[in-house]
């Protein structure tokens, strides 16, 4: 009853929609030869436009028609014939799924709204005007399953059956490579909905007809296997017996037996060729070659229809198209490093050893006359060297001929280069400009860790999510102008390490190949500021709180930092670098731990691509500190409480071996100046918990190595925290850790002599020395305070030590009798004053200025404190007393 039931409320629907058509339609359409994604998206468009039609293809894959056979009367489907009526009626609006090739079909007009829903990028010119919903995911059915979910619309079984077949063919029952989790959530959402894998499995897993099965073989003993720019590309072509429907089919059986980065069959039939191709990579864009034989489709998947050519003819052209477009599985641009030193052949022996003993390298190019002219090695240098002709120009060992590769090259170009000349290096020329070098370490790398897809898209999210639009738009200028004066511009370090764990700030460091003060120069000329600029560094300050663009958006920060790429040398262990300009890769090598390495392109070809070069995001998502090389500690000590810092900020760990060195490095400690150390004690200082970095650099030995005595344990640890706190009801609430704080408190237990050594050993500025041996100072005071004392008493004791000391005491103290009265010194005592003042003994006394001044205010003061005078009188009177020979001192 209700299947027939259902069958009437089908016609009624079909007739009343029918007799809209009279007037406007909203036609939803797709691709022919249509698959499950296809139909799936058909059914997802219209359940989200309900007074839209959905008009089923003329031919649809086998598969797909009988499961339609089945249940035809439990979808909202429309055929060709019943849209096609004799009455003209106008289509206001046309929705493609799946499909960026729009069907032929009466009503349309130039008033004609057309959206296209699809899941691959833009392919093909659309129609002026045409809205675009393009998302690279695993199926189309995804996007409808996606904004179905949102808007709570409810779904049958069936219904939730036929979309989760759109998206298991197009995604291998999620298995291909193209499979992303949004596909994963929405076919758990619609199990969740009940549909039913019993009956995906049983339209999935479809045998093949006979004369599919006939085709399927004849294709498996014709297939060739072609390795084009490092990519495997199969190619099958054979005579079909008649006509064979969905040769789609076997193509995909057959890319799922072989597992080839592309896959192309060529079928002649009576009077046509199909071609049909598939792609696993972008690298092969299997729609630009199906374009050359006047078909078309997606780069992972085409077809074309091909008259009065035979398949020999075919095969030779696609070949020749092959070679034309199929992209290298990985350039030597992606591995190449920018930037490059070169020697002249008029260079001595020993000029180019002292070049390869700074930089490192194994090689340089010799280019003469912006020409390269030969390669020279560190080989042929120890030869030279070894045979004592350290005068001789390097013309006569070099390696003479014009080796290079171009950045669009592929690696394995470059591999048998390397290989039949025998070179470590090779210099890499665009348009004429030698602009890199790659490295047989590069390739080395490049086997161990290939290439990951670009994600660009994902960075400029993150990058949208994390700063202004203002700012945002000004990088993008920034990395604009920095193209147009030959430069390339980087944001690194910090920022893009915080951003990647998603705790972005606005702290943003900017590196430029090229130039830095005359981009930053360029920038304030067109918005205002001003630059401060250091030229031997090669650094520039821009002030955008000087621009005009910072009174439009408060939002920007005050300033931005460019930084010219650079390289850096160590004369010897714990030195100051020297510094000199190089690329970002150097630039990023120089930097102190691996996560710090990471940075983000700003030039408009690869805004947003993200540089890893050594591993930094790896070691982001492993959680762990590791430095670059095994000298980082001994160029610079100070590293080692960057680690600590790090480590503990980050809830990290550091690395094994990157705490072997650290140990081992720690005596180097000794050679770096105290300003240096007391500056990364600062920014430990000013973390949230500083307290976790020190005890990890007690841990690690690092404190004792600054000084034997130096400790931080649970003792120092609780009342760091207790200083955090606020204070609650303390005369000190409200007061702000700063550096002394911390560092009185880490040092309060030792004695005098040691903390004089501190104090000199990191060079305290004088004013915090001075609150430091205050403490100290009150520290001998404390035992008289155990005991209950007279107000006079305390102020006598307390009056000379400073505020933020007597906090530290205060913290430190252990007895609460001696804590009480601290407070109460610094809540109630602090600042009392008698009444009576200079001027009065003067004027009422007609006493000269002396030192009785003070003694007689001091007692004054004393008697204040302590009760004994309340008013003026009292306190007049008291002096008379006093004058009168009495005795002018306090009551016991």
């Amino acid at each position: 009853m209700r299947l027939l039931s259902a069958v009437g409320q089908r016609r009624e629907t079909l007739t009343s929609n029918l007799q809209s058509f009279k007037l406007t339609m909203h036609l939803i359409v797709t691709h022919d030869n249509a698959d499950f994604d296809a139909i799936a998206s058909l059914l997802g468009a219209a359940k989200l436009y309900p007074g839209a039609v959905p008009v089923i293809p003329r031919r649809i894959n086998r598969n797909v028609r009988d499961f339609l056979h089945l249940y035809w009367d439990e979808f909202p489907f429309v055929r060709p014939r019943d849209v096609l009526t004799k009455r003209p009626v106008r289509v206001a609006r046309v929705t493609l799924v799946d499909s960026q090739h729009f069907p032929s079909f009466r009503g349309t007009d130039e008033k004609t709204h057309f959206h296209v829903i699809d899941h691959h990028a833009l392919s093909r010119d659309l129609p002026r005007g045409t809205q675009t919903t393009l998302q690279n995911i695993g199926a189309t059915a995804t996007l409808m399953v996606e904004e179905i979910q949102q808007h709570h619309i409810r779904l049958t079984p069936n219904e939730a059956t036929l979309l989760m077949l759109g998206i298991y063919e197009d995604t291998g029952s999620l298995t291909y490579a193209s499979t992303s989790p949004r596909d994963v959530r929405a076919s758990a959402w619609l199990l969740e909905q009940n549909a039913s894998l019993d009956v995906a499995r049983q339209f999935l897993n479809y045998p093949l007809s006979d004369s599919q099965r006939a085709l399927y073989d004849r294709l498996t003993d014709a297939f060739e296997t072609r390795e084009i720019e490092g990519r495997t590309i199969m190619i099958a072509a054979a005579q079909a017996e008649g006509y064979v429907e969905e040769v789609s089919t076997l193509a995909h059986k057959l890319r799922d037996l072989f597992e080839p980065d592309a896959l192309f069959l060529a079928v002649a039939m009576d009077d046509h060729t199909q071609l049909v191709a598939r792609s696993t990579t972008d690298a092969v864009d299997v729609g630009t070659i199906a374009a050359h034989f006047g078909g078309g489709g997606h780069p992972r998947a085409a077809a074309a229809l091909i008259r009065h050519t035979n398949l020999s003819q075919i095969r030779d052209q696609l070949l020749e198209a092959l070679h034309q477009h199929v992209r290298p599985s990985t350039t030597v641009g992606q591995i190449m490093s920018y930037g490059v030193r070169t020697l002249a052949p008029t260079d001595t022996v020993a000029e180019a050893a002292a070049m390869m003993a700074r930089y490192g390298h194994e090689g340089f190019p010799v280019v003469e006359d912006g020409e390269i002219v030969g390669v020279l090695t560190r080989g042929e240098i120890d030869k030279a060297l070894h045979h004592k002709l350290e005068g001789t120009a390097i013309r006569q060992f070099m390696r003479k001929g014009p080796f290079f590769v171009n950045p669009q090259d592929s690696v394995e170009k470059l591999q048998t280069l390397m290989t039949e000349e025998g070179l470590g290096q090779v210099p890499v020329v665009d348009n004429g400009k030698i602009v890199g070098i790659v490295t047989r370490t590069d390739l080395i790398k490049l086997w161990v860790e290939p290439p990951q897809p670009s994600r660009a898209d994902e960075i400029i999210e993150r990058l949208a999510a994390a700063v202004p639009k203002s700012l945002l738009r000004l990088l993008r200028q920034a990395g604009r102008l920095a193209a147009e004066q030959g430069d390339a511009l980087f944001i690194v370090g910090g920022f893009v390490r915080d951003l990647l764990l998603g705790t972005p700030t606005l702290d943003i460091d900017l590196v430029v190949e090229g130039d830095a003060i005359q981009l930053a120069r360029q920038l304030a000329g067109r918005h205002g500021g001003r630059v401060r600029s250091h030229q031997r560094f090669g650094t520039a300050k821009w002030l955008i709180g000087d621009s005009h663009i910072s009174t439009s958006d408060t939002r920007l920060p005050q300033s931005l930092d460019f930084v010219t790429a650079r390289t850096e040398f160590y004369e010897h262990p714990s030195a100051l670098p020297e510094v000199e300009r190089s690329s970002i890769k150097q630039d990023l090598h120089r930097r102190d731990f691996t996560i710090n390495t990471l940075a983000i392109r700003l030039d408009p070809d690869c805004f947003g691509e993200l540089l890893d070069f050594y591993g930094g995001e790896n070691d982001l998502q492993r959680g762990l500190i590791r430095v670059l090389h095994s000298l980082s500690f001994v160029e610079d000590p100070t590293r080692m409480l960057r680690a600590a810092r790090l480590e503990q900020r980050l809830a990290f760990r550091i690395e094994v071996r990157t705490e072997e060195l650290l140990r081992d490095a720690l005596d180097l400690l000794d050679r770096v100046s105290g300003e240096r150390i007391s500056r990364e004690l600062h920014l430990i200082s000013h973390e949230a918990k500083p307290e976790r970095a020190l005890l990890r650099l007690d841990d690690l030995g690092v404190l004792r190595q600054i000084h034997s005595d130096l400790r931080i344990d649970d003792w120092v640890v609780q009342r760091f925290k207790e200083i955090r706190s606020g204070l609650g009801d303390t005369p000190w609430a409200g007061t702000q850790p700063e550096d002394v704080h911390y560092l009185a408190l880490s040092t309060f237990r030792v004695s005098e002599k040691t903390l004089g050594e501190i104090i000199t050993r990191l060079r305290i500025p004088t004013e915090d020395a001075s609150r430091l041996k205050q403490v100290q100072a009150l520290k001998s005071i404390l035992p008289q305070l155990y005991q209950p004392c007279r107000p006079s008493q305390l102020h006598r004791l307390l009056d000379p030590i400073a505020s933020e000391a007597l906090l530290v005491g205060w913290l430190a103290c252990e007895d609460e009798v001696a804590r009480a009265q601290l407070a109460q010194f610094q809540r109630e005592l602090r600042g009392v004053e008698p009444i009576i003042d200079g001027h009065y003994l003067r004027r009422e006394f007609d006493l000269r200025p002396s030192p009785l001044y003070r003694q007689i205010l001091d007692h004054l003061r004393a008697a204040r404190l302590d009760g004994q005078v309340i008013t003026l009188n009292d306190e007049h009177a008291l002096v008379e007393r006093w004058l009168e020979g009495q005795d002018l001192g306090t009551k016991d």
